[in-house]
C-alpha cells in the first residue's frame, strides 16, 4: 500500500472531520481531506452502513463502489435514530473541525443536530451540506441523484450523439463536481475561520455542480437565442476537432480546429491551400463549414494505420490520442508510475488497485494512509481517542446499540 514517510506533514494533519454522507459526492469530498491528511471518521448506520456498501461489484463479499470513495477514513457506527447516539454524534461534534452531510434537507434538524443546533456546541464547526438542490429553496426537499441532475439541467440533452437521444455521462459527472465544490468550501471556510475564529455552514448542490459544467449554454440561449444540444464527439468551439476512424478500424481523438494548429493539420496532410480556401481560412468559417473540413480530416485519416496517423500528428505536435478501453488504461505502465492507479491493502479483500490521490503537493504530498474501513471497524479507537471514552462506557453503548 501507498505509505507516507513517517516524517511527512500533511496539509491537512491534525484537522477532525465527521462523515456521515453516503453514496458519492459527500463520502467522495470527505475522501479528498482523507487524502490531504485530515482524520476523517465515517458514521455510519449499525448493521447495514453506507448504502454502497450493498452494491456491487465486489471483491470477497465487499463492495468495489464503496472502496472507491471512502479510503483514508476510520468507521465508526451509530443507530441515528437513538437519542442516545444522537447525544454522542453532538459530542463528537464538540471535537471536529468539519461535518460532511448529504442528508435530504432537514434531517439533521430533526435530529436536533441542525446547523443552529451545532454552531452552538462547536462555534469553529465547519458544515458542509451536499445536496440535491440547496439548502433553502423551494426545491430543496425533493430527491436527486446524478442522473436526475443531468436530466434537470440540460447536462443530458448536450450528451449524445446529435441524431440520438439524450444519454448520461458515462461516469457520474455530477456527483464528482458537487464534491470538489464541497472540497473547496470547506478549505475556503476552513481559512476564514482561522482568522476570524468562527465557523459557517458550505452548502453545495447537484444542480449546482451541473449547472457549472454546462459551458456557454445558459448566455448562448438567453443572450443570442441559441440552444446548444447534442454534438457527439464534435468539438463546439473549432474544427477539425472529433473521433476519427482510421485504415485498421482503430478510433482515434483529434484536436486541429484553432487558428495555432490548423496550419500545422494542413500542412501535415499536404493540402496547404486550405488556408486559403475561404470555407476553412478562419476559425469562423470553419464551424460554419465543419462538416466539409471533418469529411478532408476523415479521409486522410481513414486511409492509413492508427501508428501512422497517431506518429504523423505527434510530429505536428497536435493533440490525439487512440480511444482505449478500460483494459487497456489499466495495464499501461504510466498510470502506475504517475501515481494515477495506487495498490490499497484491504483488510478483507487483500490487495485492491484503485485510482490514486489526484492533488500532487511538493512539501506536504497526498497519500493513501489508510485502506476503505470494515463497518464499524474503528468505534471503540475513534471514541477513545476523540472522547477519551473508558472501555466500559464503550460496552454500555454497544449493548445498548447505540453503536
Amino acid at each position: 500500500m501507498q505509505t507516507p514517510s513517517p516524517s511527512t506533514v500533511s496539509s491537512l494533519s491534525g484537522l477532525k472531520v465527521l462523515d456521515l454522507s453516503r453514496f458519492i459526492a459527500g463520502p467522495h469530498c470527505a475522501m479528498l481531506l482523507g487524502d490531504l491528511g485530515a482524520d476523517v471518521v465515517k458514521v455510519e448506520r449499525t448493521r447495514a452502513g453506507d448504502d454502497t456498501r450493498s452494491l456491487g461489484p465486489y471483491i470477497a463479499g465487499e463492495s468495489i463502489y464503496f472502496m472507491m470513495f471512502n479510503r483514508n477514513k476510520r468507521s465508526l457506527t451509530l443507530n441515528f435514530r437513538n437519542p442516545e447516539a444522537q447525544d454522542l454524534l453532538r459530542r463528537l461534534v464538540l471535537e471536529a473541525d468539519v461535518l460532511v452531510e448529504n442528508f435530504r434537507p432537514g434531517t439533521m434538524e430533526k435530529m436536533g443536530c441542525g446547523w443552529e443546533d451545532l454552531r452552538k456546541i462547536n462555534p469553529k464547526l465547519v458544515m458542509a451540506r451536499l445536496s440535491g438542490f440547496g439548502q433553502n429553496n423551494s426545491l430543496s426537499a425533493e430527491p436527486c441523484f446524478d442522473g436526475i441532475a443531468q436530466a434537470i439541467t440540460g447536462f443530458m440533452d448536450l450528451t449524445g450523439d446529435p441524431k440520438g437521444g439524450p444519454m448520461m455521462a458515462g461516469t457520474f459527472l455530477v456527483d464528482y463536481a458537487t464534491a470538489l465544490h464541497a472540497t473547496i468550501g470547506i478549505l475556503a471556510a476552513l481559512n476564514h475561520r482561522n482568522t476570524t475564529g468562527k465557523g459557517q455552514v458550505v452548502d453545495v448542490s447537484l444542480i449546482g455542480g451541473a449547472t457549472s459544467m454546462l459551458m456557454t449554454a445558459i448566455p448562448e440561449f438567453l443572450v443570442n437565442g441559441r440552444r446548444m444540444t447534442r454534438a457527439g464527439n464534435r468539438d463546439r468551439y473549432a474544427a477539425p476537432a472529433n473521433t476519427f476512424r482510421t485504415k485498421d478500424d482503430v478510433w482515434i481523438h483529434m484536436v486541429a480546429g484553432n487558428n495555432a494548429h490548423f496550419p500545422r493539420f494542413v500542412n501535415m496532410i499536404g493540402r496547404p491551400e486550405l488556408l486559403e480556401d475561404p470555407r476553412f481560412s478562419t476559425l469562423e468559417s470553419r464551424m460554419v463549414n465543419v462538416e466539409a473540413i471533418e469529411a478532408i480530416a476523415s479521409e486522410w485519416i481513414g486511409a492509413q494505420s492508427a501508428d501512422e496517423v497517431l506518429a504523423a500528428l505527434r510530429a505536428a505536435e497536435l493533440p490525439s490520442a487512440r480511444i482505449r478501453t478500460v483494459e487497456e488504461v489499466a495495464n499501461d505502465p504510466y498510470m502506475r508510475e504517475a501515481g494515477h492507479i495506487v495498490d490499497v491493502v484491504h483488510p478483507k479483500a487483500g490487495v485492491v488497485p484503485m485510482q490514486g490521490p489526484p492533488v500532487g503537493l511538493g512539501t506536504t504530498p497526498t497519500a493513501v494512509r489508510l485502506p476503505p474501513p470494515m463497518l464499524g471497524e474503528h468505534s471503540d479507537e475513534v471514541l477513545h481517542e476523540w472522547l477519551s471514552m473508558p472501555d466500559a462506557d464503550i460496552e454500555k453503548l454497544r449493548s445498548a446499540t447505540v453503536i
